[in-house]
C-alpha cells in the first residue's frame, strides 16, 4: 500500500470524526484502493412459512383454517418472518418465491451459503398436503433444506407421492382422518431416517363430535363431511401452529418475558 493511499484513508478518517459519524458493522470503502473491494451481503433471510389450501380454495379465503392461522402468524412475528399461503395449484409461484428470497446479494443464483441459510416450514391441507411433500422435494433437487413440513387430510394429487418425504426435510407431522368418502393419508415416512424425523402420524376421529364448520359450503359439509371437519378443527389447528411456531424466532413479547423470569430467578 503506497503512501499517498495511506494519506487519503487517514483524510477520510479524519473527516468522518470530525463530522460526527460513526461506523458500525459497516464496510468502509476508501476513495483510493489498491486492494479489491469486498461482496456486501444482505442481513440474514427471515423464516418462511409457505401454506397451501386445499381443494379450489381461494389462497385468500379466510373461512379456512390454513389461511386464518397465517394470518395469526403475520400478526404475531411482524418482522423477521415471512408468511405466505398459496393455492395448490400455484406450487411453481411459491418455488420461484422462496429461491428469490434466499437470493441475498440479489446476483440471479444461489450460494452455498445462501442454501445453507434456509429457514423453511412448509404447511399445507388436502391437495395442499401433497404440494407440501412435492416442493419440499423440489427444494431438495437443488439442495436447499426444509425446517419442517406439515401435512393436513393430505390426498396425493395425480403423479405425486405425499407418502415419502424427502431428505432435505428435518422433520414432518401428518394430520389425518379416516373416514368417509375423502379422507387423508394415513401414513408418512422418511426417506432417510438419518436425515427426516417423522414426528407423527396423528389421527382424528369426527363420528361423535359437532363441528359446525360455519361459512364453509353446503357440499363440503355434506360430501367431504370428514374431510372438513378436520380442516375447521380448531384442536388441529392448535397443534399445527404450535409446531409452526417452534421453528420460529422468539416474538418481543416472549423475549420480554424470558428477562423477567431471568430477572426473577432467585440466586443460588
Amino acid at each position: 500500500m503506497g503512501l499517498a493511499t495511506v494519506f487519503s484513508r487517514g483524510f477520510v478518517l479524519l473527516l468522518l470524526g470530525l463530522l460526527g459519524i460513526r461506523a458500525q458493522n459497516t464496510t468502509v470503502f476508501s476513495l483510493v484502493s489498491d486492494e479489491p473491494s469486498r461482496k456486501v451481503i444482505s442481513p440474514k433471510t427471515p423464516v418462511m412459512v409457505i401454506g397451501f389450501v386445499g381443494g379450489f380454495v381461494r389462497h385468500d379465503n379466510a373461512v379456512h383454517s390454513p389461511v386464518q392461522m397465517a394470518s395469526r402468524l403475520r400478526d404475531g412475528y411482524p418482522s423477521g418472518v415471512h408468511v405466505e399461503v398459496f393455492e395448490n395449484r400455484r406450487r411453481e409461484q411459491a418455488y420461484q418465491e422462496i429461491l428469490k428470497m434466499l437470493d441475498a446479494d440479489h446476483d440471479g443464483k444461489l450460494s452455498e451459503e445462501e442454501k445453507r441459510g434456509a429457514q423453511i416450514v412448509i404447511y399445507g391441507m388436502s391437495w395442499g398436503g401433497s404440494e407440501t411433500v412435492a416442493l419440499a422435494r423440489e427444494l431438495g433437487e437443488r439442495k436447499i433444506p426444509v425446517l419442517l413440513t406439515i401435512q393436513v387430510d393430505s390426498v396425493a394429487k395425480a403423479g405425486q407421492n405425499d407418502a415419502v418425504i424427502p431428505a432435505n426435510v428435518a422433520e414432518a407431522a401428518n394430520f389425518y382422518q379416516a373416514d368417509g368418502l375423502l379422507h387423508g393419508q394415513p401414513e408418512i415416512r422418511a426417506a432417510n431416517g438419518a436425515n427426516t424425523r417423522i414426528l407423527g402420524n396423528f389421527r382424528f376421529e369426527y363420528g361423535g363430535k359437532i363441528l359446525k364448520c360455519e361459512n364453509y359450503p353446503w357440499y363440503d359439509r355434506w360430501f367431504m363431511k370428514y374431510h372438513t371437519e378436520i380442516e375447521c378443527d380448531p384442536a388441529v389447528w392448535k397443534q399445527v401452529e404450535a409446531l409452526i411456531r417452534s421453528k420460529l424466532p422468539p416474538t418481543a413479547t416472549q423475549r420480554a418475558e424470558n428477562e423477567n423470569s431471568l430477572m426473577q430467578a432467585p440466586a443460588e
